[in-house]
Parts: structure tokens; sequence; C-alpha cells
């Protein structure tokens, strides 16, 4: 029996208490981004064990806020210069994981047994919200397709950090933001300057527009010097706790047992897609200056929020990481339902 709607303060607060205690449990264990990694772990253990705590979609849209304000403030003029001189790889950064899709795919048929429109968005590495809402149009299963992107987004963001932090590599490229002061004036007309945005690029139905609309606002201030103010720390760390939060209350009982074929492809394709980002990083460090943990966290096959929030606390080129994936999420979004139906037309006219 689900529970009745008085029940919700008590499970949103029992979900807060939760992910801060996972948090700071986290920051205890030292563990690399306890702010975020520590609330997603804390919440999908206790979901997947049957509690039925929430986190309400307002608040992962605070979260997205944060981080794309946070991002927006690093884009000074002399970082935009920055970035602009390796357009190259950022564009080649936005064909490789269509590529991946593709070889996804085959996987994701012959393995898990899923019909082709199901395992070409299963696969797809663009927004899970964008994808899930792609799969609806095209017939695909929603509940395999946002399973499989739930799959992906979890071992990344368990995987990634650990070995970035095994490596050793925190700080070998620094990019400091526009300002580093908090003005509360002008933290005031930033925050309502990038929520103004973030409600019209959802109102435009544009995607992530929480994390889009607030970073090209910020983005936009930063790049012609226009400092209103920093975040306070505290924002920071609050808005990575949500982004946690939220990812980790996506489990419910029963999840790795529900499609085993699906998880597993899942699994394999996302560790086959890590090593081949890796690769591709290493193949264009050869040409570029970019230092290869930003590369590899700019190719990495995860979301903007994990991605970012990686390069952020690492300090590893936190602008060059973020023009990746906003461009690669951008480019996947608007390419792949096309992509698709050209794909099935030629697998139908092969047919005997």
């Amino acid at each position: 029996m689900p529970p009745q709607p008085s029940m919700m303060p008590l499970r949103l607060f029992a979900g807060f208490l939760i992910a801060l205690a996972g948090a700071l449990l986290a920051v205890h264990l030292d563990l690399p981004l306890p702010w975020m990694l520590g609330p997603l772990l804390a919440t999908a253990a206790t979901r997947i064990r049957g509690m039925q705590t929430v986190c309400p979609a307002p608040l992962r849209n605070a979260g997205q806020w944060v981080i794309g304000t946070s991002l927006g403030l690093y884009f000074t003029p002399q970082v935009v210069g920055h970035v602009v001189d390796h357009a190259p790889a950022i564009v080649a950064g936005m064909v490789f994981p269509v590529l991946l899709c593709g070889l996804g795919a085959i996987l994701m048929q012959r393995f898990a047994k899923v019909d082709f429109q199901t395992a070409w968005f299963s696969c797809a590495i663009g927004g899970a919200s964008e994808m899930t809402t792609l799969a609806e149009r095209h017939g695909a299963n929603l509940e395999r397709v946002a399973t499989a992107h739930s799959v992906r987004i979890l071992l990344v963001v368990m995987i990634v950090p650990f070995l970035f932090q095994a490596w050793g590599v925190a700080g070998l490229d620094p990019s400091l933001p526009g300002t580093a002061r908090v003005d509360p004036p002008g933290l005031f007309l930033l925050v309502a300057l990038t929520c103004a945005s973030a409600f019209l690029f959802a109102w435009r139905k544009l995607p992530a527009p929480w994390i889009l609309g607030p970073l090209a606002v910020a983005m936009g201030l930063t790049t012609q010097d226009v400092s209103l103010s920093a975040l306070p720390a505290v924002v920071t760390a609050g808005g990575q706790l949500l982004i946690g939060w939220s990812l980790g209350d996506r489990y419910r009982p029963g999840f790795f047992r529900g499609a085993p074929s699906l998880v597993l492809t899942a699994a394999l394709y996302t560790v086959l897609s890590l090593l081949l980002a890796a690769g591709f990083a290493c193949l264009l460090v050869l040409f570029t200056d970019v230092p290869l943990p930003t590369l590899i966290l700019g190719t990495t096959p995860g979301g903007i929020a994990e991605m970012a929030i990686t390069a952020k606390v690492l300090q590893l080129g936190v602008p060059v990481v973020t023009a990746f994936h906003v461009t690669r999420m951008v480019f996947v979004v608007l390419v792949t339902g096309p992509l698709y139906r050209l794909v099935s037309r030629k697998k139908s006219a092969e047919k005997p």
C-alpha cells in the first residue's frame, strides 16, 4: 500500500537526514566527492532496502541550479579564450558518444534481448530524463531505458572519483571562479537572474533547464567581467548533497533483480565506455595541451552535474570539462532521434 500523503513531510525529513548522515560519514572516511557520493550511496542503500523516503523534484532542481550557477562563474574572458582554443577536441568529444551509442545498442540487443529502439535509447549518452522522453516518443520500453541510465550514472559516479583519488591528480589544472567574494546584494541578484533563466528554459522545454539556464546567465555575466557574487561554500556543499540525494532516490527494492540481463549488460556497456573514453582521451592528448585527466573527465560517459562536480572538487579544468559535457549533451539530444530513425529505416530495408 502506498504511503499516505500526510506521511510526505516525514518521508522528506527522513530522506534528508539519511542523505546528510551519508555526507558526514563520507567526509569522515575521506571519500572523494563526499557531499555527493555519501548521500547517493546512503539513499540508494536505504531505498533498495525498502525505506520509503523521498527527494522531491524541486530539491533536485535546486541542486542542479547550484551546479549550473557555480560552473558559470568560472568562465572569465581569459578562460573562455582557453576553451575556444580547444574547440576541435570538444567537437570530437561531441561525436564520440554517438559511436558509443551504436556499440552499446548492439550489446544491449544481443545480451539483454531488448528491441532495437529500447537498446538505442538505453545507450545514448545524453541526459537520462531527455533520453527517456525521446524513448517514449519512439515507442521504447521506458522502464528499461530508465534502468539502463540509472546503472550507467551510478557506476560512473562510483568508479571515476575513486580512480582519480587513487591517481592523485587533483589540482593539476586549476581554474578559479571569477570572484571568490560573497556579496549579499549581488548574491540576491545572481539568484534572481539565474532562477528566472531556469524557469525560462523549463518553459521552453529545453534540455536540463535547471543546469543550462543558470549556467548561461552566470557564464554570460562572468564573460563580461560582471562579478555579482560567489556562492557561499555551504550552498555549494548543499547543492552536491541534493544531487547525490536525488540520484540515490531513483532506486527501489528489487531494482537489480528486476531485469538482471539488462542490468548486467548496462554495467558491461558502462565499463567498456569508460575504458574507450580513456583511450579516446589518450588519443586527443596528442593533439592538444589539455591535461590528460581533464580530457578523461571531459569524455567520460557521465552526466553534466556529476562530472562537473568531480572537476570542481578535484580542480581539473572545470570550464573545459563543462564545455565537453554541455556540448555533448545538447548534440546527443538533437541527433539521437534522427539517427535512430535513419538506422531503423536502414535495418528495415535490409530485412528480406
